[in-house]
This record gives C-alpha cells, sequence and structure tokens, in this order.
C-alpha cells in the first residue's frame, strides 16, 4: 500500500494551484457539466498517469539500484524547487472552442495535452521508478488527480481563490523534499 499512499498524497498536494486544476475550472466554467467533465479527467488521467508510471518503472530496472536511487533522490528535489513556482494558465493552454466535441472528449483531449511533461506526470515516472508497482503508482497518482480536481470542477473558483495556495506549494515541496532526501539517504 506504500506506493499507494505516497502517489496519492503527493499528487494530490501537488496538483492544487497547477495548471491542470486551472484547467478544470476553465472547463467547468465553460461547460457547466461537471460529471462528463470529471469522467474526462479521469478517462485522461488514467491513460496519461499509467504510461508515465510504465516507463517509469521500465526505466527503473536499466539502471543500476545506486545510480537509480541518486537519480531519484535528486528528481525528488527538484521536484522540490518546481513545487515552488506557482503555475499560470495561459490562453494558449485553453482548451479549444466545443464544435460539436462532446465536453467528455473536449476534456479528455485537453486534460492528456497538457499533463504531459508537467510535474505530476514527471513525478509518476518518478514513483514508477522508485516503487516498480505501475498498477498502485498510478491508481495512487490518479487518485490524487481526482481529490485535487473534483473540488475544482464541482465548486468552482469562488473555492479555488480563497485556499492558501502559496501555504499548499510550500507544503507540496517540502512533501517532495522531504522524500527526495529519504530515498538518497535511506538508500
Amino acid at each position: 500500500m506504500e506506493p499507494f499512499l505516497i502517489s496519492t498524497g503527493l499528487v494530490a498536494i501537488a496538483e492544487i494551484g497547477d495548471k491542470t486544476q486551472l484547467l478544470a475550472l476553465v472547463l467547468a466554467a465553460r461547460f457547466r457539466a461537471p460529471w462528463p467533465i470529471l469522467a474526462g479527467i479521469l478517462d485522461a488521467t488514467i491513460a496519461n498517469h499509467a504510461l508515465a508510471a510504465a516507463v517509469g518503472a521500465f526505466a527503473g530496472h536499466l539502471v543500476s539500484d545506486q545510480a537509480a536511487r541518486w537519480l531519484l533522490g535528486a528528481l525528488f528535489l527538484a521536484f522540490a524547487a518546481w513545487a515552488l513556482v506557482p503555475d499560470k494558465f495561459e490562453d494558449e493552454d485553453e482548451p479549444p472552442k466545443r464544435d460539436g466535441a462532446s465536453v467528455f472528449w473536449t476534456t479528455t483531449v485537453a486534460f492528456f495535452l497538457v499533463e504531459m511533461g508537467d510535474k505530476t506526470q514527471v513525478a509518476t515516472a518518478a514513483l514508477g521508478a522508485r516503487f516498480q508497482d505501475v498498477a498502485l503508482v498510478a491508481a495512487g497518482t490518479t487518485l490524487g488527480m481526482m481529490l485535487a480536481n473534483a473540488p475544482a470542477v464541482l465548486i468552482g473558483e469562488a473555492a479555488a481563490t480563497k485556499l492558501p495556495l502559496k501555504l499548499i506549494r510550500l507544503f507540496a515541496a517540502a512533501s517532495f523534499a522531504a522524500i527526495g532526501l529519504w530515498i538518497l539517504i535511506a538508500g
């Protein structure tokens, strides 16, 4: 259960204020159809994070245990620094206007593409390499994404503007740094 719980907690915290959470807010405001949006987020996240965890697990087999430990520790310390940088939703990240596509497919495609190269996807690959358990890591990171994005969709922007995002980013950075140090020290 350790891979599942760590994956869930890290991604749920790291996702708060992330560009994909901002995308969830935009989609909710635009389409006002929370259930297809949530289903699209779930669908995209399962596909994206299963792929990232599998790539991470495969890559974990290619390097020695010592090299993997140093690489993963350094990656998590880098995630800590990355978590301190606030995401800003830019116009070019906004999903295309709905022209006949269903809300579900629009959400699925937009979420999958925006998540590519995102810190939660990279963290999922690193967790896959660390734990070598694609199913538990992908399930945990997917649950973490849903825990962070479902409230954004259901409650909307009013609640998101009341969250202390700077404090949450600091907590996420501290969590990533603690795991990075744990990997480097405990081996």
